[in-house]
């Protein structure tokens, strides 16, 4: 792997000169901002949140419950046997329930909600790192069509000179009425692929502020990618381990063998202990029969005991229940195999992306030193008459596809081998030294909710955490860094010895 970092190294290196130091955004300021405003990453932390209270949600079922009931009542038609019947009544009751024992509902419940609790800071794992991937895919496409578009700007530049010179010589009797014809069509070819190269550049800048928030501005040469494996079986091996979605399927699926249990304790009894009290008030409306003493306005009563509950026959609700838990289990089983299959495969994609770009580098790196070489051989004999004016065109145009497909290798490497981290579970903020403030830690939420048990507790209103880009001006294609020296060497077309005569001013 040594050839292939130092490729990528130097390709890095070479692109660190496009950007100005002073004014230059890092890729590292872009991740950043993606993390504290992105609304995605933001939906999943709420969405994980939310999971957290499946914990207490779960755990109340094995807490005592207290209620209070009142009613007031009119008899407006009183029974006409019923002397002492009262004609309005005021009635209290209380009562507590504990429950004893619910077959291992509660236990199973509480812990399949941990598990999906688990599953779902994986889940978040995961999102961050489609979330940086995406950025990382984003803010290379800006550098990419940067230079591409100046690339265009500067061959439009050349064969404008050119179109100069060949009308010059045209007019001296030097070319004929064809040559210029050529010049003009490749020429107006030329304005068509800078067009198709600005709308990407804008294109891609619009995807940035879309991810990332805010407009990109100079863009600086992104930092060497650390902890690359040697290979795709080792980076196989890691995503095995580690990769995050891979990692919440499991956790998914662990939390299926516990719903199976809670399904199951539905036919099993339950034990109860309660508590319950209650207070009537007649309101001086009970009447008396027989004697010359008022009965009393009230009654009370109050009971302790131990409540059993047998189900003996539910409609077969309990079975069905097992049954679709265990066809959920069955399914997460499938989900996991298939997000196995995914991780393997995104791992190796991704590393012979990497390792093709790394090659494409090196040989676009020698095609554009032998295409700028040939194209200033085929002007130098053009200028004798040993080559046509089509020859130059065509010296020209693979001279800039072979640049284009350069800076294009360089982007291409780049993502890919983030991707490559982000398969292995290694392209999270706390991989990326996102250093600006403590980093988003899910389990606050957690241990703050997972034992409430106080029915009025509030939470402030949410906040949105996501920026709007509706106010973002639209992006241009306009660019104003410094080519890579690499590609800037420009064959100076109007020199008197390569077209033989100066152009017209």
């Amino acid at each position: 792997m040594t050839k292939y970092c130092q490729t990528l190294l130097r390709g890095a290196a070479a692109a660190s000169l496009v950007a100005s130091a002073a004014s230059a955004e890092t890729l590292q300021e872009a991740l950043r901002r993606a993390y504290e405003t992105n609304p995605t990453l933001a939906a999943q932390r709420a969405g994980l949140r939310a999971t957290d209270e499946n914990v207490p949600i779960a755990r109340a079922s094995a807490l005592p419950a207290v209620q209070l009931q009142s009613s007031y009542s009119e008899n407006v038609i009183l029974p006409i046997t019923a002397f002492t019947a009262p004609s309005r009544t005021s009635q209290t009751q209380a009562s507590l329930t504990y429950p004893l024992y619910s077959g291992g509902a509660v236990k199973n419940g509480v812990a399949a909600a941990k598990v999906r609790v688990e599953g779902g800071r994986a889940a978040l794992r995961g999102t961050e790192a489609d979330l940086f991937t995406a950025v990382v895919a984003a803010y290379m496409d800006v550098v990419r069509d940067s230079a591409v578009v100046q690339l265009n700007q500067q061959n439009l530049r050349v064969l404008d000179v050119n179109l100069q010179a060949s009308r010059d010589r045209f007019e001296v009797g030097d070319l004929t009425r064809t040559d210029v014809a050529q010049s003009e069509a490749r020429l107006a070819l030329a304005r068509s692929q800078l067009e198709t190269a600005e709308s990407r550049l804008i294109g891609s800048r619009e995807s940035y502020v879309r991810l990332v928030g805010s407009p990109p501005g100079e863009l600086d040469a992104p930092p060497p990618l650390p902890g690359l494996p040697a290979d795709a079986d080792s980076a196989v091996k890691i995503a095995l381990a580690e990769n995050p979605t891979l990692l919440a399927a499991r956790k998914t699926l662990e939390a299926t063998g516990y719903d199976i249990k809670t399904a199951r304790a539905t036919r099993l009894p339950t034990v109860d202990a309660f508590a319950q009290g209650n207070y009537t008030n007649f309101l001086g409306t009970l009447g008396s029969f027989g004697s010359t003493q008022s009965p009393p306005q009230f009654d009370r009563t109050a009971q302790l005991g131990l409540r059993l509950t047998l189900p003996l026959y539910q409609g077969g609700a309990p079975a069905a229940r097992i049954r679709q838990a265990q066809a959920r289990q069955s399914q997460s089983v499938e989900q996991l195999t298939e997000a196995e299959r995914g991780v393997v495969a995104q791992a190796r994609s991704a590393f012979a992306a990497y390792r093709a770009s790394l090659d494409v580098i090196q040989s676009a790196e020698a095609a554009v030193s032998a295409n700028r070489l040939a194209l200033e051989g085929v002007r130098a004999e053009n200028s004798v008459g040993n080559r046509t004016i089509l020859e130059i065109l065509n010296a020209e145009q693979e001279l800039l596809n072979s640049q284009v497909t350069l800076v294009t290798a360089r982007r291409d490497a780049y993502v890919a081998g983030f991707a490559v981290l982000a398969a292995m579970g290694h392209a999270e903020a706390k991989d990326l030294a996102l250093v600006n403030g403590p980093l988003y830690d899910p389990t606050v939420n957690y241990r703050r909710s997972s034992h409430a048990a106080f029915d009025w507790s509030n939470r402030r209103e949410p906040a949105p955490t996501g920026t709007s880009t509706a106010q973002t001006p639209a992006q241009t294609a306009r660019v104003t860094r410094k080519l890579d020296p690499a590609l800037d060497t420009v064959i100076d077309s109007a020199s008197p010895n390569r077209s033989g005569i100066a152009p017209k001013k």
